[in-house]
């Protein structure tokens, strides 16, 4: 079918209503988010409290249709109610009202008989309490929701970002003009990129109180979303929100009349006239939504072209600069700052060399590693492999500074952190009453976007094969960082993608098509990062657990557990004082997919740090684990970490062989 010609002054007209027509593609359903019940007190169905709950609710969302908030009480004590909703600043009143309704009906099937309830959704929140909570500042209860993106200079960003929230706070607070204590904004990270924020509080607070919830929410951001390109700290007296695309309406768009209100009465009279008027309107009925629908896809494509553009900018980083002179070092520095090699510098040893803690001239701590001299390589090749692997900088890996070679000697040089590795504080019986739930989680994030950076986000897709406890460095603020990733480059290991004859990595840790048959790949690492987060849970390492008189390893257990459904027996007992449900049975139902035995369905480490920061997402039930590899093998062969050249035949009798107790690990780097 030929397109329509439409003349320019129906272009201008369609185009300057275009703002109109787009936001009525806005769908009405309701984007759920996240609901909070409260199990410390109930109710009973036939009780007088769920009589007034009933009344309260469907009246809360139809007052606040027409200004996007209302709070009411209703009844006496003790079977008083108190309600709150409100409607995100530039939500349409039919979309409001849509929202509130969808989210009273699903408050009462999401928290059947509890007194206290939160629920959020995209366009709205409702919140219900038996206890008074009006006017107050607390930002609780409080959840949080980040992109899955990193952002490549996050201290560029992050100023940005935090000079966008404060005068975003202030307008949403102190804004005179602003009645319904809501704000919007953007601003420029760079020609190509912008940031866009949101603030809101509730109605019910003081401009002051406003501002103290928005502030708090602000100091939250690190926690949640530190170096992504969107996220979300949401509370039940204010919210915020920033991405990286505008997710939000301009306020004149969203407060259009509805278009019903343009509609001519139906005309009595069947005239020429008003058969044409009706031919007219069919021909725009038909025609413009053809026109919106194809300037929203290009529209769409041109956006997205944008976004490409603006993640290109974002991935241009001060690495593409390195040079392979640029990195080296100076043996006489180095061999002066570790005191000549001391015995009492060295931190560790591998299969790969030994580690020194070292102090450069200005200060600077580093670690260096030693390595031994079954390098396969050249001079310059090695110099160009340590440049590709300097290049992979990520909060959450530890950053290769450098090298240095002097005759047969081969050097490291590494950022120096701090607070040694996480085995050594989970493991130890004193050190590991440290580490309590907040700080795991937040280990645990790091872990899973540094494991994330490797697998999709850097410029080579990296396949670590010795994710374990000894390999997750902390720093002084205990964030986690990956080590030991890069030295398949460095050392030339011989091996072919997804298949290898040569067994490189740590039993218990390694997933049975790794350890059994020499097959990897991401889902091979996604599989140790899930015995890494057991043991972070529970605080048991999984090859003692299984050496122990139990008489199952530690996956094993894990799964007994859930089938019992009594996961949380599994915690830490030096945190089961103080510590989110929540979240650990979360990390324990997440840590079961990741072990199942079946790599097909695993989840990538995208997903897991999706299931991670989003409580909306729901998680699919796990299969049987892989059962730890060890129990497979017999009884006299040693537990502990391989290196193996064996044979197909010696892989599939599993004849490997032991090499070192402190083996480091095998990386696998392909070109994207």
């Amino acid at each position: 079918m030929r397109a329509p010609n439409l003349s320019k002054p129906f272009q201008f007209l369609f185009l300057s209503s275009l703002p109109f027509f787009l936001l009525h593609f806005r769908t009405s359903t309701a984007d759920y988010l996240f609901t909070i019940c409260s199990n410390t007190a109930n109710y009973t169905s036939n009780s007088t409290f769920a009589t007034n709950l009933n009344i309260l609710l469907p009246s809360l969302a139809s007052n606040a249709t027409l200004t996007g908030f209302y709070n009411a009480t209703i009844g006496e004590n003790p079977d008083r109610v108190f309600g709150l909703v409100l409607c995100r600043g530039d939500t349409r009143p039919d979309i409001c009202r849509d929202c509130l309704n969808t989210a009273s009906q699903r408050i009462i099937t999401g928290c059947p008989n509890n007194r206290i309830a939160t629920i959020w959704y995209d366009d709205c929140l409702l919140r219900y309490s038996n206890e008074s909570f009006f006017g107050s500042s607390a930002n609780s209860p409080t959840f949080y929701m980040s992109n899955t993106q990193n952002v490549s200079d996050p201290s560029q960003f992050n100023r940005v970002l935090g000079d966008l929230m404060k005068n975003l706070a202030s307008k949403a607070a102190f804004d005179s003009s602003s009645t319904a204590m809501y704000a919007t904004g953007e601003v420029n990270v760079t020609n190509f990129l912008n940031i866009y924020g949101l603030m809101q509080c509730t109605r019910d607070l003081s401009r002051s109180d406003c501002n103290i919830c928005l502030q708090d929410a602000i100091t939250r951001i690190p926690r949640c979303c530190d170096g992504k390109e969107g996220g979300r700290v949401v509370g039940g007296s204010c919210n915020l929100r920033y991405e990286l695309y505008k997710f939000y309406q301009d306020l004149a768009v969203a407060a259009a009349p509805s278009p019903q209100a343009h509609l001519l009465p139906p005309s009595t009279n069947r005239t020429e006239t008003g058969r044409k008027r009706n031919s007219s309107h069919i021909v725009v009925a038909i025609v413009v939504p053809i026109v919106v629908v194809a300037v929203l896809l290009v529209s769409t494509i041109c956006a997205c072209s944008l976004r490409r553009k603006a993640k290109k900018t974002l991935t241009v980083d001060e690495t593409e600069s390195i040079s392979v002179e640029s990195l080296q070092y100076d043996f006489g520095t180095i061999r002066a700052a570790t005191d000549n090699f001391s015995a009492a510098n060295k931190l560790g040893e591998g299969g790969f060399g030994s580690v020194y803690k070292g102090r450069l001239l200005d200060g600077q701590e580093i670690a260096v590693k030693r390595l031994s001299a079954n390098s396969l390589q050249g001079v310059q090749e090695f110099k160009n492999e340590v440049a590709l692997v300097a290049k992979l900088q990520h909060r959450n890996l530890v950053r290769l500074l450098g090298c240095c070679l002097e005759g047969e000697e081969k050097l490291l040089i590494y950022e120096y952190v701090p607070n040694t590795s996480l085995d050594k504080f989970i493991f130890d019986p004193i050190k590991r009453a440290y580490l309590d739930w907040e700080r795991r989680y937040k280990i645990v994030g790091g872990i899973a976007r540094g494991l994330l950076y490797l697998h999709e986000d850097s410029r080579l897709r990296i396949i670590h094969r010795d994710l374990k406890a000894s390999n997750i460095l902390l720093d002084a603020d205990m964030n986690s960082k990956i080590s030991d990733f890069g030295m398949a480059k460095i050392f030339r290991v011989d091996q072919t993608q997804g298949n290898t004859s040569r067994i490189a990595g740590t039993y218990g840790y390694m997933s049975p098509e790794y350890a059994m048959h020499g097959l990897f790949s991401v889902k091979s690492d996604v599989f140790s990062f899930g015995v890494l987060l057991l043991e972070i849970v529970t605080g048991q390492k999984n090859n003692s657990f299984y050496e122990s008189n139990r008489a199952e390893d530690l996956l094993s257990y894990a799964w007994r557990h859930w089938k019992e459904g009594t996961l949380l027996e599994l915690l830490d007992s030096s945190m089961r004082e103080r510590y989110s449900r929540s979240e650990v049975m979360r990390c324990i139902h997440i840590a079961l997919l990741c072990v199942q035995e079946d790599v097909a369905v695993r989840p990538t480490m995208s997903t897991v740090v999706l299931m991670l920061n989003s409580y909306s997402v729901t998680l699919p039930s796990p299969s049987q684990p892989a059962f730890f590899v060890a129990s497979r093998m017999t009884s006299d062969m040693p537990v502990g970490e391989y290196d193996s050249q064996a044979s197909e035949s010696d892989l599939s009798r599993n004849k490997l062989h032991p090499r070192s107790v402190n083996e480091a690990s095998i990386t696998e780097l392909d070109p994207r």
